[in-house]
Parts: C-alpha cells; sequence; structure tokens
C-alpha cells in the first residue's frame, strides 16, 4: 500500500511539473507600424510542447489609445504539438505599447517577462531612415572631430596652446565611458543583471557607442603623447585638475574594491558602472572651461583647433536633431525632457562650441598670444620670423 501511494505521488508530481513546465513565445517580439497600419503576431507553445488541456489567452494593452489586440481571446488547442493563434494588432496614435497576455488556467504557464509583445507605433515609416543616417553622421563627425588637433599639434611640432587639463578630463572621461560601454554591452553578468532589472527595456548600449570609446580614448592618449616630445611652453596640468581627478580615480577605485571583494552584493557591477559614467557626467560638465579660460588670457586661439570645434558641433547638433525626430515620430517628448541631464549635457557642450567659434572668428581673429611678464603686464609676442609662445 505505502509503495503503491508513493508511485501515484510521483506520477502527480510528474505531471504537475509537466503542465506548469510549458512556455509560450511570441513572433516577431516586436512590430513596428505607422498610425493607422494594423498587423499580425503569433503566440505559440515553445520547443514543440503539448498542451494536457486548452490554453485561453486574453491580451490586454498597457496603451490602448497607441495600439491594441483586435481580439478579446485566443485558445491553444491541447493535445497538439507547437499550438499557435494568431492575433491581429491595429494602431491608433504614435507611441510604444506593450501588449500582455493573461492566461488560463494559469497552472499550465511558466510565469516568464520575456512572454510580451511591443508595438512601436510612429507618424511616417521613412522618418526611421533619415534618424538612422543622421546618427552615423554624427558618429562620423566626432570620431573625426579629434584629429585637426593631431595635426595640428604634429605641423607645428608644439602643442602650445593646447590646454592639458582638457586632456587630463577628456581621457579620464573616456575611460570611464569605455568601462561603462564595454561592460553592458560585451560582459553576460553584466547584461544579465540589467536584463533582470529591465526585463522589458532595450540595452541602451549599441557597437558603435563601444567603438567610438574606445577611439576616443585611444586618440586622446595618443594626444597627451604628443605634449611629452612636442614643445609645450612650460605648461602643465593644473593643481585643482589634479586634485579633481585624484578624488574621482580615488573614488572609482575604492567603489571596485568594494563591488569585486562582496562579489556585488554592496555595490553590483551594474552600479558601478553607472557610477563611472556619473564621473564621466562630470568631467564634461567642466572640460572646457580651462581651454576657453586659458584663450582668454592668452587672447588668441593659436594652438587650439577650430576644426575639431566644429566637428563636435557638427555631432552635437545632428544628435540633438535626431532626438528631436525620434520624439516626434514615437510621439516620446519625455526621451528628451524626461531626462535633463543627457539633453542638457549636448546643450551645454554645444554652447561651449559657440562661445570657442565665439573667440577665434571674432574676439581673438588672427591675434598672437599674450604673455605676462615679470611685472604682471601683457604684452604681445611679435617677433618676425620667429614664433614665441606663452608659457601659462
Amino acid at each position: 500500500m505505502l509503495i503503491k501511494t508513493f508511485i501515484i505521488l510521483l506520477l502527480c508530481l510528474s505531471t504537475y511539473q509537466e503542465e506548469t513546465g510549458i512556455k509560450l513565445i511570441v513572433k516577431p517580439q516586436t512590430l513596428l507600424l505607422e498610425v493607422g497600419a494594423s498587423g499580425k503576431f503569433n503566440i505559440t507553445v515553445d520547443n514543440d510542447q503539448i498542451l494536457s488541456e486548452k490554453m485561453v489567452i486574453y491580451p490586454q494593452s498597457n496603451l490602448p489609445w497607441v495600439a491594441n489586440v483586435t481580439e478579446e481571446s485566443v485558445t491553444l488547442p491541447a493535445n497538439v504539438s507547437g499550438a499557435t493563434a494568431e492575433m491581429n494588432v491595429v494602431t491608433y496614435h504614435a507611441g510604444h505599447a506593450i501588449i500582455d497576455f493573461n492566461i488560463t488556467p494559469l497552472k499550465l504557464y511558466a510565469n516568464d517577462s520575456d512572454v510580451f509583445f511591443n508595438v512601436e507605433v510612429v507618424h511616417i515609416d521613412w522618418l526611421n531612415i533619415i534618424i538612422a543616417i543622421v546618427g552615423w553622421m554624427y558618429f562620423v563627425a566626432w570620431s573625426v572631430s579629434f584629429y585637426p588637433q593631431v595635426f595640428l599639434n604634429f605641423s607645428r611640432k608644439s602643442v602650445v596652446g593646447l590646454n592639458f587639463d582638457f586632456l587630463s578630463y577628456n581621457l579620464t572621461g573616456f575611460i570611464c565611458y569605455g568601462m561603462y560601454n564595454i561592460g553592458m554591452y560585451w560582459i553576460p553578468e553584466i547584461m544579465f543583471e540589467y536584463k533582470e532589472g529591465h526585463p522589458r527595456g532595450v540595452n541602451p548600449v549599441q557597437l558603435n557607442d563601444v567603438i567610438f570609446t574606445l577611439h576616443a580614448v585611444l586618440i586622446t592618449a595618443f594626444t597627451i603623447f604628443q605634449t611629452l616630445i612636442y614643445e609645450r611652453g612650460g605648461q602643465r596640468v593644473s593643481r585643482v585638475c589634479i586634485l579633481i581627478l585624484s578624488l574621482s580615480w580615488a573614488f572609482a577605485i575604492v567603489t571596485l574594491i568594494i563591488t569585486a571583494s562582496s562579489h556585488g552584493d554592496i555595490i553590483s557591477w551594474l552600479n558601478y558602472l553607472l557610477y563611472l559614467s556619473y564621473i564621466k557626467l562630470g568631467v564634461t560638465l567642466i572640460k572646457y572651461i580651462p581651454q576657453a579660460y586659458m584663450n582668454y588670457r592668452r587672447k588668441s586661439t593659436e594652438g587650439w583647433s577650430i576644426g575639431n570645434i566644429l566637428l563636435d558641433f557638427t555631432g552635437g547638433t545632428l544628435s540633438l536633431v535626431q532626438m528631436f525626430l525620434i520624439s516626434y515620430n514615437y510621439n516620446d517628448w519625455r526621451s528628451i525632457f524626461g531626462d535633463p541631464t543627457k539633453f542638457g549635457l549636448g546643450v551645454f557642450s554645444i554652447l561651449f562650441d559657440i562661445l570657442f567659434m565665439v573667440q577665434h572668428y571674432i574676439l581673438y581673429r588672427g591675434n598672437k598670444p599674450l604673455a605676462i611678464n615679470a611685472d604682471g603686464d601683457r604684452e604681445r609676442l611679435l617677433k618676425k620670423g620667429t614664433r614665441v609662445y606663452a608659457s601659462l
């Protein structure tokens, strides 16, 4: 009698595991449609599993005024391998809707946050092509923007006029941003952690982000190498810059030790990468100030490449244009004004670019640099046939 009861219990457990092991998949996971258009998607039992009884699925849109499913419910039949049901979706307004599913009976369903359907509704379908082109244009503009300064340094065999604080902030910022991008894009543990926290989100880091930051670190490091081999006129990194960067790196190292020693229990690896991104944001806010002040002191932009600024301005402007195009097409203005930090940093950089252009083309156009003599007076360096640079 005891053996018979044990066998029945085992059979019940195996049946329960079979029924609760059913998983559903949605194909396609995402559909892009214009306003007023309609589309179809399928919901299927995964891996050719067989339902022991029929499953009724009730779709529910989080934004029914953006997109909704026409069917109130669909049924997956029992005793059919890989049972499939088709659903139709209609769109009304631009935006992003998520279709969730209520399952009956629930005991058949293995709860899985991946079972949902994305509907991206846009005003104009072909505008996404323009958005992608604009994205690659600013990617190229920003990537190329480093080279005018490198070529200028090479042609002059001098880095006088290029502020070393600016280079130091840039290198630190790009290293931190590069570590963030690499972790988010290439390290499975961090990607999984992000997925757990944002089960329906999209990884914000793409391959071009990784390529850009790696390139930026290398070309900035090469520019710093130029400061070691070319005439520098006594220029050096300021004490303020050394202090700020020392504190930044001390913070990065201490939090790294805490994260590694606690195996991510005190500070998770994802949060550590976020801390690095905050360092990048911080140095971006201040990195242009030393160069702008140096130009003001010297009353000249000689040694500071305007090509760098023009390309940076082009990239920044195109980046904002892309943000506005995306917001219009998806009716998602929160992506701009809901993230004032990102938007503000973009505008902040463009304003500094405009300041540099005003300095170069209007305020100090064609000026030779000023020097500070022993009495503290300024005098313009005008030696015919010989270039003399101020030691700042």
